[in-house]
């Protein structure tokens, strides 16, 4: 098996780093966080523990066969040999311009790039690179380990073959993949952040509070998870980054994110990560 490089650790870059490392591949894990690095791999054993407790499949991973396959740093010449990279950085162009301007000058030039983002145009983040065709988008639903999709997404330059090497590599990782083509937020986030944005307003307005609403969704429409057991998962600071992409890039009222998200964001209730979110952890 190929050596995969996932950049940044948070919350989904670790998770897919664990999959990654459950199926077989030696993973290096990128952040320039050093506090972040050096809490990786407890969080990890710890995902990897519940996991495990969570799913028949999962429960027969050896988490010290897994997260010794696993190499977490900051030194971004560790990606000077990987086959494919999984960006997962924070949902901000700027900060994926940097990120990028640093992966042209470690990887080689025929690395294929896996884009991990929520919304943001993987045809624009292909042109951050020297060879968009072999950037496409890979779009992991959380949690990772337990997921059985992978959104693709096929940029304007994404080559047939990348498409194609994308499916193959989320297979080996026991995953169906969903190709679809590149707009800002694909089908799933496109869809999702309104369900979580207007769950957002149903709480702001008191027409239920969040184990009712979720319980729509779970007993009503036999969701696995409701929306808003969703965004604290995903995160709420993620939820609010990525609807200001959504309604800069379309400018349509919809996508106008809720007071009371950015209000919980600023307060630092950021969902599971924080301990604190519309739930309690």
């Amino acid at each position: 098996m190929s050596t995969v490089a996932v950049i940044g650790a948070g919350v989904m870059g670790k998770d897919v780093a664990i999959t990654c490392a459950a199926h077989g591949y030696d993973v290096v894990l990128v952040d320039r966080d050093d506090g972040v690095v050096a809490a990786a791999p407890q969080q990890m054993r710890k995902s990897l523990r519940r996991y495990r407790m969570m799913s028949p499949a999962v429960a027969g991973w050896d988490s010290s066969e897994v997260l010794g396959r696993i190499r977490v740093t900051t030194d971004d010449a560790a990606l000077d040999e990987v086959d494919w990279v999984v960006e997962n950085i924070v949902e901000n162009v700027a900060a994926k311009e940097q990120v990028y301007s640093r992966l042209r000058e470690v990887c080689r030039e025929d690395a294929q790039v896996a884009v991990n983002t929520s919304c943001i145009s993987i045809t624009r983040i292909a042109a951050l690179m020297p060879r968009p065709d072999l950037v496409v988008g890979m779009h992991f639903m959380n949690p990772v380990p337990l997921i059985g999709g992978v959104e693709v997404i096929r940029g304007v330059h994404t080559s047939d073959q990348t498409v194609k090497a994308a499916e193959s590599f989320a297979a080996t990782m026991g995953k169906q993949a969903i190709v679809v083509n590149d707009s800002p937020g694909f089908v799933s986030n496109r869809l999702s952040h309104l369900f979580m944005n207007e769950a957002a307003f149903l709480v702001q307005d008191s027409v239920a509070g969040p184990e009712q609403i979720d319980a729509v969704f779970t007993l009503g429409y036999g969701h696995a998870m409701g929306p808003l057991a969703t965004a604290d998962l995903i995160g709420l600071d993620t939820v609010v980054d990525s609807l200001a992409v959504l309604y800069d890039e379309f400018q349509d009222s919809k996508f106008r994110c809720c007071p009371l998200l950015k209000k919980m964001v600023a307060a630092g209730r950021l969902g599971r990560k924080s301990g604190q979110g519309f739930y309690t952890y």
